[in-house]
């Protein structure tokens, strides 16, 4: 894309060539086999099962000609390079990079070719080197590798803006930091803060100098929050004498102020509980290699079908495209240093520490962003090390608190926030430790930083006890975390499944941990999560409400997840009861127990009086419990008390069992949930053996757009029964056809699991329309269609 007047900005995703197998011929043009391919790119698509890392790990090549435009200074910038880079212009080489996680750029200017074509090629070395973090053990994800993200050319003059950084101590007020090159060879410095239309709202005019600082004032600004993302502009400008613009740069900002305290997080002064997720940048068949499009829809995901208010980016900075849609959406982000567990040598010490100041460098002006993670995640106590990284991030940026992610019980805390990775609930247990018992310093925040995840791995097709057990296991450690006023928040893990080392996961090598799977299907355990939300209706039920899908027979309780005032249960669309909220103490919206499936039936529909059908439904319901056989005794002498009383036989109780317990021998059941605000219905949920399914196909756009690179759509696919609800025992072969301007990422046919599967479709370099067929069997198959639109491009050549 273009900059903006002395500085320009120009893409370098296309036209590339690359090889598997580097040589030293391959960087000074030597014919060499070679695919033509496009950025971002991993190095291997893998399989989504079973995935091997050494498949990804190797010494690759990525080259591709320039012929470069007439400008005073000429730099390349590497977004994403996994994992150590080494750069040639011309066969001679540029520099070097190690680590795959943070963005670099290199000057050329002295090493091109003015009036000629350059070759420009990156010897790319994506094997897990020990020598530098996250490296040097084990680690539960798989790392991937390739140019996975956006590479470009900037031009600029010879004095030039390095770096703007803003932040807020008040609503009102922008600290703002600016260094430059060659300040000499300019007369001001103008800083502007803009409108979202770019409207200059005020601003002030320093001496141009290497660094300056000042502070701006906006009386009536808006502040940014997690409900009114609002966003404003920060423009720094180099003026000669006669003021023209030399060069500029911008970033965008918020008003906000962020701060821990002892008892939670304050964002603009109201404390805020932090509800969120941990996301692993993974996707599958590409890895890494996901374009702008599906970086903002991961964001989405969480801030608008989870509602979550904040994420963590375990276990590595994460894509400046996510970060800008967090910056968008009002989405809170704890980011961290890249690292599991291992800390290595004094050498690779000194590289995170790099890595580190890149990391906070690269993304201190977002409002999104509320904490530095500056220790490797569940890393031993070094704290030398660890002053090290507290004072990089706080002399780097003043404005944010620091963290570390631990799984270590009262260890040193050198950072402002104790994160704590609490898997301390089993099912049995109470949701989350006692910050007392966790923390050695009482006056700093405590932050739930991991829970759940390995402690109960969950399947798409798991039994529905277990599925329903997973997403209790989420909501008893929130309502805890919210209950006891001393966490100031809680990240689930995870997002979603991911593809891991043989260490983890199951033996296909994926780790079930996700509230969603792999292609972001949402399991029950993600309602957890979206029920505590406004706007959307959101009803989910934990169960089919079949009984053979439960131990004996006997359904148990089943739970409702919703945000809704109330829910009404239906049976055979006769009123049976009103859900109750079954003892949660703090969650916004709690789970509703379904306990009570007779309700007022027996008044209503047998004509007993209430004594009578008190009575007879307290033990009816205990027979479902607990089984007729295993009736406890205190049951039992109700049960025979009544049947004396009321002149009831052996054979009318048997009756009543099988019509308002077992639900067999008649016409199938229908249950309905009816999720209402006062009066009126705002979701329904019907419930009943199914007879036909369907596809539900739904993109993550139906608009694509060609141009710097290519784009990309996620496709997620559920097959659903005819009242529109999970068939999660239908695992069938789902078979892919794309046409016109998309092809397919990954298999033309893959298994549903549980019910949910998912693709891909790219863009080809052609406009136009594509569509994309999704077939099953016992489903009608569904053509969803595609526009593909071209951009203008800004490149010179």
């Amino acid at each position: 894309m273009g900059g903006n007047r002395g500085t320009m900005k120009y893409s370098l995703c296309n036209n590339w060539e690359f090889t598997e197998i580097w040589s030293d011929a391959f960087c000074t043009g030597a014919p060499v086999q070679c695919q033509a391919v496009r950025l971002p790119h991993t190095c291997r698509e893998l399989p989504l099962h079973y995935a091997d890392p050494a498949d990804y790990e190797m010494v690759c090549g990525y080259r591709r000609t320039l012929t470069l435009p007439d400008a005073p200074r000429l730099f390349l910038r590497f977004d994403g390079a996994a994992h150590q880079a080494a750069v040639y212009l011309n066969g001679q080489l540029v520099g070097e990079h190690l680590g795959g996680y943070t963005a670099f750029a290199l000057e050329i200017t002295n090493f091109v070719h003015r009036d000629a074509e350059n070759l420009l090629a990156v010897r790319l070395d994506t094997r897990e080197d020990p020598a530098l973090p996250p490296f040097g053990f084990v680690i539960d994800y798989l790392t991937y590798g390739g140019l996975y993200r956006e590479v470009w050319l900037e031009t600029t003059a010879a004095t030039r803006v390095t770096d703007l950084f803003v932040h807020t101590p008040t609503l009102t007020e922008a600290a703002v930091s600016v260094t430059t090159e060659a300040p000499e060879k300019a007369a001001v410095l103008r800083v502007s803060l803009c409108a979202p239309d770019g409207a200059a709202l005020v601003g002030q005019q320093l001496p141009a100098a290497a660094k300056a600082e000042c502070t701006l004032t906006l009386p009536d600004a808006k502040p940014w929050d997690t409900d009114h993302p609002n966003l404003y502009t920060c423009r720094a400008e180099l003026l000669d004498a006669a003021g023209q613009v030399l060069d500029c740069r911008e970033t965008t900002f918020g008003f906000r102020t962020a701060e821990f305290k002892a008892d939670g997080f304050y964002l603009n002064g109201k404390k805020t509980f932090l509800r969120g997720l941990n996301r692993h940048q993974s996707y599958p068949y590409i890895g890494y290699a996901a374009p702008e499009s599906l970086q903002r829809n991961d964001a989405r995901i969480l801030k608008n079908e989870l509602h979550c208010n904040a994420v963590r980016t375990s276990h590595y900075p994460q894509s400046q495209h996510f970060l800008d849609e967090c910056d968008k959406l009002g989405l809170l982000v704890f980011t961290e240093l890249p690292g599991w567990q291992h800390i290595g040598d004094a050498a690779w010490k000194d590289r995170a520490c790099e890595i580190l100041r890149e990391m906070i460098l690269q993304n201190r002006s977002h409002p999104s962003i509320i904490l530095w993670g500056v220790r490797i995640n569940e890393s031993v106590d070094d704290d030398e090390f660890y002053k090290r990284t507290n004072k990089i991030a706080h002399e780097l940026d003043p404005s944010r608190a620091t963290s570390g992610v631990r799984y270590l019980e009262k260890s040193h805390l050198l950072e402002d926030v104790y994160a704590y990775n609490d898997f301390s609930h089993n099912g049995m247990n109470a949701g989350a430790k006692r910050k007392k018992d966790v923390t050695p310093d009482m006056g700093k925040a405590l932050l739930i930083s991991e829970c759940n995840g390995h402690m109960y791995p969950t399947k798409p097709f798991d039994d529905a006890p277990h599925r329903q057990e997973h997403a209790l296991r989420h909501a008893r450690v929130l309502n805890a975390a919210y209950a006891d006023g001393e966490h100031a928040g809680c990240f689930g893990w995870c997002m979603f499944d991911y593809a891991t080392h043989k260490d983890f996961g199951s033996g296909d090598r994926i780790c079930y941990h996700g509230v969603l799977d792999s292609f972001r299907n949402p399991k029950l355990a993600a309602a957890v999560y979206a029920s505590q939300g406004g706007g959307k209706p959101i009803l989910t039920v934990s169960s089919t409400m079949d009984i053979g899908d439960s131990p004996a027979g006997q359904l148990g309780t089943v739970y409702v997840f919703t945000n809704a005032e109330r829910v009404d249960l239906y049976k055979n669309d006769v009123f049976v009861t009103t859900l109750h909220k079954s003892g949660w103490t703090a969650l916004p919206h709690p789970p509703l127990a379904v306990d009570d499936t007779i309700g007022e039936l027996l008044e209503t529909q047998e004509r007993f009086d209430k004594a009578k059908a008190d009575t007879l439904r307290d033990c009816l319901l205990a027979a479902g419990k607990y089984g007729l056989a295993g009736l406890p005794l205190r049951y039992k002498f109700r049960l025979a008390w009544c049947m004396v009383r009321y002149k009831m036989s052996f054979d009318d109780g048997v009756k009543l069992y099988g019509k308002y317990v077992g639900n067999w021998g008649g016409a199938a059941t229908r249950w309905r949930f009816d999720a209402k605000n006062g009066d009126t219905v705002v979701k329904s949920v019907t419930l009943c053996p199914s007879r036909k399914l369907h596809l539900e196909v739904t993109p993550s756009a139906h608009a694509l757009r060609e141009g710097d690179t290519y784009d990309m759509a996620a496709v997620r696919v559920r097959i659903l029964d005819e009242n529109g609800s999970p068939a999660a025992y239908a695992q069938l072969p789902l078979q892919f056809a794309a046409s016109g301007a998309a092809a397919l990422v990954g298999p033309s046919i893959a298994t549903a699991e549980g019910g949910m599967g998912g693709t891909y479709i790219r863009t080809i370099g052609q406009t136009g329309t594509a569509s994309l067929t999704v077939a099953a069997p016992q489903c009608e198959p569904v053509t969803v269609t595609f526009s593909v639109t071209g951009k203008e491009n800004t490149a010179w050549n």
